[in-house]
Order: C-alpha cells, then structure tokens, then sequence
C-alpha cells in the first residue's frame, strides 16, 4: 500500500527515523548505567513497545490505568503507572494487572498513602510505591526542597501495610518552558537537566541520612525524565546513590515543540500527519488560504514558547525541509487553516505533510499509526488506548 492509498487525515510514521530516535535514547541510557523506562503515552501502541523493549528498555511507564492495561494485555511484563492513583475502582484496576505484569505506581500526599494502604492490606498484598517529587515544574509531587514533609512522606509509605517503597520519581515539567532571560536554548536544556538529577540526588540523600527505612543505594529507584530534559543527561553520584531510571517518551517521535527547543532537529521528526488540501483562496494582498483536513482534533493546538504557529509544514518530507513559507496559523475542529504569502503551489486534493507541535497530542487522537518506508505504508500499528 502506498501512502497516497490512505484516508486522511493520517499519522505516518518514518521507520527510518523512529529506529535512530530509539537506539539513540537507549545508547544514551546505557553509557549512564541507568534503565530505560520509556513513557508509553506518547505512542500508545504496543508493536512500538515491543521495538523499545527489543533494544533494552526494562518496561514501560503510563500516565492512565487503559495504558496500563493495554500494554500488559499486549505481554509487556513491567509496568509503571507514573501518576497519583486514587479510588477504589482505579486499586481494582491496578491490582488486577498484577496477575499479568509487575506493576507499581506513585503517591504524593498522606491521603493517597492512606487509601493505597487500605485497599491493598485488606487484599492481602503489597505493592511498590515511589514518592513522586517536583523538583520545579509545580505539578504534582512533594517540593524537592520541603525537607520535612518529604521525609515525613516517605516514612508514612514505608510504615504503611501494602506499600513498599521503591524509590523517588520527579518529571521536569520546567525543561518545556524554555530559557531564562540571557540564556541559550541549548544553556536551558542543560539546566533543566542539571536541576532534575541534582535535586532527585539531594533528596535521596536526605532521606538516607534521616534513617528513612528501605534507602539501599543497590536497591533504591531514583527515576527521572523528559525527553528535553534528557538531552544532555549525565549521570552522577551523591553518598553512594545515583539516577537509577529514564522515562522520556516523545523521543520515539519528536515533534515540532522539540525542534523549537533545540533538543531535536527536524530531521529526528518519525511523525508526520499527511493531510488533503479541502480549499483555497487568494486574498486581496496575494496571499493564499489553503484549507486542510487536519484541524485541532488532529495537529492540537499546543505551543510552545515563542512558537507561533501549529506545526510545520514539509516542502521535501524525504529530507524534511520546511517550506519556506507556508503557516499553520490557525484551526478549527476539523480545518487547519494556512498562509501562504505570495502564492501556494499546492491545490485542492493535494496531500501534504505536517510534523505536529505536540506527537503525544496528536496520537492520543487516532486509532492508528501507518508505518512508512518513503511513500510505502509497511506496517500498521493500533493506538490502543
């Protein structure tokens, strides 16, 4: 099957560049002595699972219990669910994958360790626990500086009946804010970095020097990741601790947002969405609108900093180049709207190429990813949850 055979609007994904993207994240993993635990959320498929365990990740992460599930139904046997779970329906849940897979999860609070406890005493077992820290994107996750309450939450964990505790995860969340004033993007990448693995090291050290029970540093899962926040990743060693786990996840496809923060180029960009030209139109000053089928339920409408537009648009998709002058400036549900001063080449039913601004987004929105060797469709993967 050829490209030009399916439906749009489609999510292609470059074979070539998905294998780069993943052998270079695990080579980097490797050389720091640190597991690959790479996020599931941004592909949700679990033939591209399958790819990253096949070169060394160790299991996957997920951010909702369908990933979970998915993923453990497909055989992946190691699964880490990298948010608060809370409710009696989500324990159900949790716990019933534990038939098929190894499986731990986060808290933050005293009240998630207490229901966690709960259910999971009252079921007769114990699972792992990380104690989730923020260590500045100001989600979830206890301050990486708030030194009492951290201590004061993870002995709660290790003292709780149905808990054990497995380590300390943060998610720099900051990496995507860009760079401080006077700063370079590349400067600012690598002190999101700095930051995420010094002050994961700092806690785990004061937690050891406070008698917290369970901090082995043979043992003891220090787990960190994004993928900007990774781009410059060096590993090191606090009193004996080091970053133990990885989990980026839009690695395996990059995206525009990326590109803009100088942690990829386009050319590391696996995903496009291969889109039809529905309308166009010239307007008083000479330039074109041209209409695509791909709108917000498709491209999104996630930006970046300083980013002004939603995606880019290939001129050359075999060597993505740009185009020099076409704009993704606008969207509505089912219409990307573009700009294209001084003339469009492009006409109705043509197909064109655009590398979204956020790949997570953008896949959680299909049912499908089309894998493509130039214009060939090789393989078809589902998006499972």
């Amino acid at each position: 099957m050829l490209i030009d055979d399916l439906s749009t609007p489609a999510l292609l994904v470059d074979a070539d560049r998905l294998s780069r993207n993943l052998d270079r994240m695990q080579a980097k993993a490797d050389e720091n002595d640190a597991a690959l635990r790479p996020h599931g959320k941004t592909h949700k498929s679990p033939a591209l699972a399958r790819w990253q365990i096949d070169r060394g990740a160790i299991g996957l992460t997920v951010a909702t219990l369908p990933e979970a599930e998915a993923f453990a139904e497909a055989g992946v046997g190691d699964i880490r669910v990298a948010y608060p779970v809370v409710g009696r329906e989500r324990y159900e849940r949790l716990l019933a994958l534990t038939e098929t897979a190894t499986v731990s999860f986060t808290v933050d609070t005293e009240a998630g360790v207490r229901q966690a406890s709960r259910f999971l005493d009252d079921a007769g077992t114990t699972m792992d626990v990380l104690l989730e820290v923020d260590v500045g994107h100001g989600r979830c996750g206890v301050p990486w500086d708030a030194d009492e309450e951290t201590i004061r939450l993870a002995e709660a964990i290790a003292d709780a009946p149905g808990l054990d505790l497995a380590g300390i995860l943060t998610h720099a969340g900051q990496a995507y804010h860009g760079p401080h004033d006077g700063e370079s993007k590349a400067d600012a990448l690598r002190r999101a970095g700095r930051e995420e693995r010094d002050r994961m090291l700092e806690v785990a050290v004061r937690l050891a020097e406070a008698g917290c029970e369970g901090i082995d540093p043979d043992t003891f899962e220090i787990s960190i990741g994004s993928t900007p926040s990774l781009t410059h990743f060096e590993n090191a060693e606090r009193a004996g601790v080091r970053i133990t786990e990885n989990r980026p996840g839009n690695y395996v496809f990059n995206d525009a947002m990326q590109v803009n923060l100088k942690s990829a180029e386009l050319d590391d960009c696996a995903l496009s969405v291969y889109t039809s030209v529905v309308s166009k139109r010239r307007d008083p000053s000479g330039t074109e609108r041209v209409y695509v089928d791909a709108g917000k339920k498709v491209v999104t409408t996630d930006q970046g900093p300083g980013m002004d537009r939603y995606g880019t648009v290939l001129y050359n998709a075999r060597y993505m180049r740009a185009h020099p002058h076409a704009v993704v400036t606008d969207l509505s549900e089912e219409h990307g709207w573009m700009r294209v001063p001084g003339g469009a080449t492009f006409g109705v039913g043509d197909r064109l190429r655009i590398v979204p601004n956020h790949a997570c987004v953008t896949v959680a929105t299909q049912n499908a990813l089309h894998v493509v060797d130039g214009d060939e469709v090789v393989e078809t993967w589902d998006v499972a949850a």
